[in-house]
């Protein structure tokens, strides 16, 4: 049975606060009690790939976790649409591209997707996670459990 919640984290482990995708999901699987093992999968990667497309079927809803320069600190909270754009051919692949991938694929709209965009500063090879993105990684991962919880998918901003 494929768990009905999908939580997509991706960044480099190598890059500071690059790694806040894959450090929230590691946060989760230490907090998250072993009851929610059945209805949710966790998946980080270093970027989104075409066949994540494949992780998205039958899932109830999907978030997609990655470190972001651009949105307010400590997080910011958005709800997606598929939309085709030129990433699925770059390096750096869209969670709205991928959807619109999956689209394609399935023949059917994805599930709904969230993208939880936390605050980085220091994105430099060899260097730690900032003070900063600590902090903000530390409420996005209470976010992300409220969101785990109450199963809720719709917009929300701190």
């Amino acid at each position: 049975m494929i768990p009905q919640v999908l939580i997509l984290g991706w960044g480099n482990l190598s890059r500071g606060d690059d790694a806040l995708g894959p450090l929230l999901l590691q946060a989760l699987r230490s907090v998250l009690p072993d009851s929610l093992c059945d209805q949710l999968e966790l998946i980080d990667d270093y970027q989104l790939q075409i066949e994540h497309a494949l992780d998205m079927h039958g899932r109830a809803r999907v978030l997609f976790v990655d470190a972001s320069l651009s949105c307010t600190a400590p997080f910011e909270v958005t709800a997606l649409q598929a939309q085709q754009d030129a990433s699925y051919t770059t390096h750096r692949l869209s969670a709205p591209a991928l959807m619109h991938i999956y689209q394609n694929l399935q023949g059917a709209l994805p599930p709904p997707c969230t993208l939880l965009a936390i605050r980085g500063e220091a994105f430099e090879l060899g260097e730690p996670l900032s003070t900063r993105a600590q902090s903000h990684l530390a409420q996005a991962l209470l976010w992300a459990q409220n969101w785990i919880s109450n199963g809720t998918t719709r917009d929300a901003t701190i």
